[in-house]
């Protein structure tokens, strides 16, 4: 007899604040606020419990979050030191299970069916993962358990923060039905309207409705997740196969600024953001991303893909000042820039070595090595000269 599907989704709480609490404990209790520089112009990247107290959320303009909480403290992204606790978390859940998926940089999905004879129930063994979480990596978790992804996904926010909750089989509805149509995974505010213009205000309602009468109200993609998800049944939000995915970084400066050389230095700023990033990965991509945005909030993204994997800051400069000479129209200044890659693969690419490296590899080998310098010592690895002093401030990664 084969044993019932057992899922965990595990959320560490407010990542990047908690990291900032462990590693200064005089933040412990307080409201942090991690992104822009109060009386600048970028947003909160991510806030404390104590922080949202005051209403303050994740890309509210950081000018909102001091207006609300001017005793809050605000402190940079350190992407570095966030990925740095990730790798610990992610590497102790393997511990638990050979079958797990990273969601993104504080959330990852285990199958756990089949380990109860390892760490005994599934409660009980979510209880010793979050332990095992706060004592090697320093901060709480919240783990949701479920027969299927997408209800432990819910799970994970039932409870929040530090919470444990689990679904068992034949109470999917009702956990569903208690969850409510607002807090619905994969439910936007656009989809929110559409069901209340048609009456259908509440899980159990839509749950009356046949796949066909959906499909016909909420279009064949639409009306297919309502279905199943209103059931407690898994919609198919994370294929079997792993996705590519994004990597970008993007800063807001303190005014609108049409000068080339400021627009450029940003730009290699967070070229190297973002390559490190992809080194710490081990991932590869031959698509680069520029995202612009004018005075009036008009944004424009664009994308190069590249006969070969980028393989240094250097190029991923060069390709997106290519991208930025393309489509940015100079009459108009600057409130925001930002570079990335998309359809980044987790890991690097096989490409016919060339007899004669390009200037870019052998960057590309001197900036792995800077990388592993600043990994052991962040003070005290070199820095490119042009960025010395000069580093643009209120950098926002992704």
């Amino acid at each position: 007899m084969s044993n019932p599907p057992v899922f965990f989704h595990v959320d560490l709480d407010a990542f990047y604040a908690s990291v900032e609490q462990m590693d200064n404990p005089e933040l412990r209790g307080r409201p942090v606020v991690v992104g822009a520089r109060p009386g600048g112009r970028g947003v909160v990247s991510a806030c404390s419990y104590e922080a949202r107290v005051f209403g303050i959320r994740s890309a509210m303009p950081i000018s909102e979050a001091w207006r609300r909480c001017p005793g809050a403290v605000f402190l940079p992204v350190r992407m570095g030191r966030y990925t740095e606790v990730s790798r610990k978390v992610m590497e102790l859940l393997r511990e638990f299970s050979p079958l797990v998926r990273p969601i993104s940089i504080d959330e990852a999905s285990l199958d756990m069916t089949g380990t109860s004879r390892l760490f005994g129930p599934p409660v009980e063994a979510a209880a010793l993962l979050k332990t095992r979480i706060r004592d090697r990596a320093g901060v709480s978790s919240s783990v949701g358990i479920a027969p299927n992804r997408f209800l432990a996904k819910m799970a994970s926010d039932f409870r929040k923060p530090d919470g444990l909750h689990q679904v068992d089989p034949g109470s999917e509805e009702a956990f569903i039905d208690a969850v409510g149509l607002t807090k619905l995974w994969g439910v936007g505010a656009r989809t929110l309207a559409r069901l209340r213009e048609l009456g259908l205000d509440g899980t159990d309602r839509i749950r009356r409705l046949d796949l066909k009468s959906l499909q016909s109200r909420m279009g064949q993609a639409g009306g297919a997740f309502l279905y199943k998800a209103v059931r407690g049944m898994d919609p198919g939000l994370y294929p079997e196969t792993a996705r590519s995915h994004s990597i970008s970084a993007e800063t807001t400066f303190g005014s609108d600024t049409a000068d080339p050389e400021l627009i450029h230095l940003a730009l290699l700023d967070l070229a190297h953001h973002v390559m490190h990033r992809l080194f710490d990965e081990g991932g590869s991509s031959r698509t680069v991303t520029v995202k612009l945005r004018y005075g009036d909030f008009t944004t424009i993204s664009c994308r190069s893909t590249q006969g070969r994997p980028l393989s240094s800051a250097e190029e991923l400069h060069r390709v997106g000042t290519e991208l930025l000479a393309a489509k940015w129209d100079r009459s108009q200044p600057l409130r925001l820039v930002g570079i990335g890659f998309e359809d980044v693969r987790g890991e690097e690419e096989p490409v016919q070595p060339e007899l004669f490296p390009s200037e870019f590899d052998r960057k590309g080998i001197v900036e792995k090595t800077v990388f592993s310098l600043r990994k052991k010592n962040p003070r005290g690895a070199p820095v490119k000269a042009s960025l010395l002093g000069r580093r643009p401030r209120g950098s926002e990664e992704d």
